[in-house]
């Protein structure tokens, strides 16, 4: 895992991503003022003997870009790292910086695409561009047997990641929170859920009472009851 960190740091293939990222870097936020921003692509975190990968959008603005650590600093990482410390997945419920002792127990975060985008959109280029990425961390997870997506967009690049790593050609069903598909004996079994945005978590959309029926499925292996 360390050689694919290396290399998604050291990427330089979207020329308006790195405009983006290093612009806010160099610009921050009122509040950040003293923080010395990554600016960098974020590279996945967790356990390198983790079954489930879980799998974001991409580093926000302010957050991964600033602490570079996936979902750290922003208001998606306090949602989602509470509910995977109340699952067992993580040592504590907060995430706010990278030196702040966090550690994932069988679990391991990444996110589609590396960089912060303007306005957390990515281009299809931009998505492409990261895919290998997304399949050499999958690779380099000898003992995963779940990938968790957050959101339509993880479920699309997760689905086309897998699709080509495995040659399926068969026709799938789509996303939808809490599906579970299965897709061969030897493919992990793929798991969707909203993403935890305030968007999706002060609307109601996601509540934590979801979130955490969706990891404790995974946590206790009790997945007999996919949608």
């Amino acid at each position: 895992m360390l050689s694919v960190r290396e290399q998604v740091v050291d990427c330089r293939r979207c020329p308006r991503l790195v405009q983006y990222r290093e612009q806010v870097a160099r610009d921050k936020r009122r509040e950040f003022l003293e923080w010395n921003y990554w600016g960098r692509p974020v590279p996945g975190f967790g356990d390198p003997d983790a079954s489930l990968l879980i799998v974001g959008l991409a580093p926000a603005a302010h957050g991964g870009n600033r602490t570079g650590r996936v979902f750290t600093g922003d208001r998606s990482g306090d949602f989602l790292y509470k509910c995977l410390y109340k699952t067992g997945f993580a040592n504590q419920p907060v995430s706010k910086s990278i030196d702040d002792g966090l550690k994932l127990n069988g679990a391991y975060v990444t996110a589609a695409v590396k960089c912060a985008p303007p306005d957390n959109k990515p281009s299809p280029v931009e998505t492409s561009n990261c895919s290998s990425y997304l399949a050499a961390e999958i690779d380099a997870l000898a003992r995963l047997t779940t990938i968790l997506c957050l959101g339509q967009f993880a479920f699309n690049a997760v689905m086309k990641t897998i699709r080509n790593k495995y040659k399926i050609t068969q026709k799938t069903l789509g996303f939808a929170h809490g599906r579970i598909l299965r897709l061969g004996e030897r493919v992990p079994l793929i798991v969707c859920s909203y993403h935890p945005s305030p968007r999706n978590t002060q609307t109601g959309k996601l509540t934590e009472r979801m979130f955490l029926s969706v990891l404790r499925r995974l946590s206790e292996q009790n997945i007999d009851l996919a949608i």
